[in-house]
């Protein structure tokens, strides 16, 4: 009993055990429940701070254990890079501990107080998704992401719903730590087993999802190497033909869609044809192929698109052909297509951009800041960012690409969803991250989507996992990491609607509602304290 009590108040232990509890609830250990424990030692930390700078400052290592365990494979790509940003967003999530610090003092009932200790933390995932410092990696619900059977409800309240149940759970739990009632009991017990009771009530009835048809989709994993150029084949044609090949292998003459990953094509396109004789012969190459095998290609590339003076982004890459931006992009060739044009080519331009690996953060005001030019901006930059939630026509439907970081973000992928897509398509190039827990992560984080907009998920990637994922979450179709493979799955194509992807964020803008009524009470009980006084 000594040494737990000493336990309890050593804020060293508490915030080095939070730190690995949290850090082993993460996919691919499967201790999901594990965050319950480590946030009411965060919880505790911060009843023991002195002020709320003192709670930053004890938690900080914590969430910094929590980002080494979950995410040093950040490293594998930039070791600078990498660092910074696990430093970093240890750094900026300490920003909402500060808040339940203060709330904390307040004179108010026990599940109150929860309530606005949970609603921080949720205000602050919600706003670290909206900015170009963005890292939705380590949002509370991706713990829970393999295993859909507990977190069906997502479907109602995306899986923000998943944070809120964790959080609340855990802020009532130290509330009655602290100081014990009935009436909190009580609570804690109806927030800790109605979600998952609610779930697993609702799987089990399994409501029929009208299915307008099936699309037989070809899944390619070529599993090059993307540290090698070309990804270790001798040329960009070797590398198109090692794909078609693949492709070739499992397609049938009812094939409405060959997927091919992130980056797969290994040549450079351009969207004008004097720039590039390589680029003008993959396009021609794949729109033969799509009108010979009747289908259509969605291939993720490098896409660099120059503009004429009219058309000038305010802040693009210069060079003696013109202006221009290169993207991580996806292209579309259909068996229509009769044109070398690209006009006859669907491109979809990555918009959610890794922050510091594919894109400088704040570019432009950056660039506005410099008024002496000490720094070249626009060439330094990285991809251009997208803006449009364009998609891919595949027969009587249509269908995204999401192109790797895009698939992390629901409310980008509520948009596909809302203008008619049938079923999602996750394109992704996880072989920088080498055979590390990082690209386990980054598929069970589709499981989530699947089952929030209740569509199946059709996901290719170079190296692995690729997969085929059904709208409850269950994985139908997995592919083994490092290994060249591709399948067929007969997708079925659906129309309805979640309640989630009818409404969108309701449940993180109420407690940013929420947030700001609390800071509003801390900031009138401060200065009706400091009128007494």
């Amino acid at each position: 009993m000594n040494k737990l009590s000493a336990f309890w108040d050593n804020k060293w232990a508490l915030t080095l055990s939070a730190g690995l509890l949290l850090g082993l609830s993460w996919p691919p250990i499967p201790l999901p429940f594990l965050v319950f424990p480590a946030f009411v030692l965060i919880f505790r930390i911060t009843d023991l701070a002195d002020s709320a700078r003192a709670a930053a400052y004890w938690t900080y290592p914590a969430f910094l254990i929590w980002n080494i365990i979950t995410t040093y494979w950040l490293v594998m790509a930039t070791v600078a890079g990498g660092v910074a940003a696990i430093l970093a967003n240890a750094v900026v999530m300490t920003l909402p501990v500060m808040g339940q610090y203060k709330v904390q003092e307040l004179k108010l009932p026990g599940w109150l107080i929860a309530l606005f200790q949970t609603a921080f933390w949720l205000s602050f995932e919600y706003l670290h998704h909206q900015w170009d410092l963005a890292w939705p990696w380590l949002t509370i619900a991706n713990a829970w992401s393999n295993v859909p059977q507990l977190v069906q409800y997502i479907s109602v309240t995306g899986f923000w719903g998943i944070s809120f149940w964790v959080l609340f759970s855990s802020a009532l739990a130290y509330r009655i730590i602290k100081k014990p009632s009935r009436s909190l009991k009580i609570t804690l017990v109806c927030v800790l087993f109605a979600f998952p009771l609610w779930s697993l009530v609702s799987g089990s009835i399994n409501p029929t999802k009208k299915v307008v048809n099936t699309q037989e989709v070809v899944v390619v994993q070529p599993n090059f190497d993307s540290y090698l150029q070309y990804g270790g084949l001798d040329s960009p044609q070797k590398a198109n033909q090692h794909l078609l090949q693949l492709s070739d292998s499992v397609r049938t003459s009812k094939t409405d869609l060959i997927v091919w990953p992130e980056n797969a094509i290994q040549s450079s396109i351009y969207n004008r044809r004097n720039i590039s004789k390589g680029s003008n012969s993959t396009k021609q190459l794949l729109k033969q192929k799509a009108r010979e095998w009747n289908t259509t290609f969605i291939a993720g590339a490098t896409y660099y698109e120059y503009y004429d003076s009219d058309e000038t982004p305010s802040l693009p890459y210069k060079s003696n052909r013109g202006a221009y931006l290169p993207f991580n992009a996806a292209l579309g060739f259909h068996s229509d297509t009769a044109s070398l044009g690209d006009s006859s080519i669907d491109v979809y331009r990555k918009h959610n951009l890794v922050p510091i690996v594919e894109r400088v953060p704040f570019i432009h005001f950056l660039n506005a800041a410099d008024v002496f030019n000490w720094i070249s901006w626009n060439q330094n930059q990285g991809y251009g960012k997208g803006h449009q939630a364009n998609q891919f026509s595949v027969g009587n439907t249509q269908t995204p690409a999401l192109i790797c970081y895009d698939s992390v973000y629901p409310s980008w992928v509520r948009k596909y969803v809302n203008d008619g897509a049938g079923y999602l398509t996750i394109i992704t190039n996880d072989g920088w991250w080498g055979n590390t827990s990082g690209h386990e992560q980054h598929y069970a984080y589709a499981r989530l989507r699947a089952i929030e907009f209740g569509r199946w998920v059709v996901r290719s990637a170079n190296n692995g996992i690729s997969g085929i994922i059904a709208p409850n979450g269950s994985i139908k179709k997995e592919t083994p990491y490092w290994e060249q493979t591709a399948f067929n799955y007969q997708v079925p194509v659906l129309n309805t609607q979640t309640l989630y992807a009818r409404f969108g964020d309701w449940l993180p803008i109420l407690m940013l509602i929420f947030s700001a009524l609390g800071i509003g009470w801390v900031g009138y009980r401060n200065s009706k304290d400091n009128g007494t006084n």
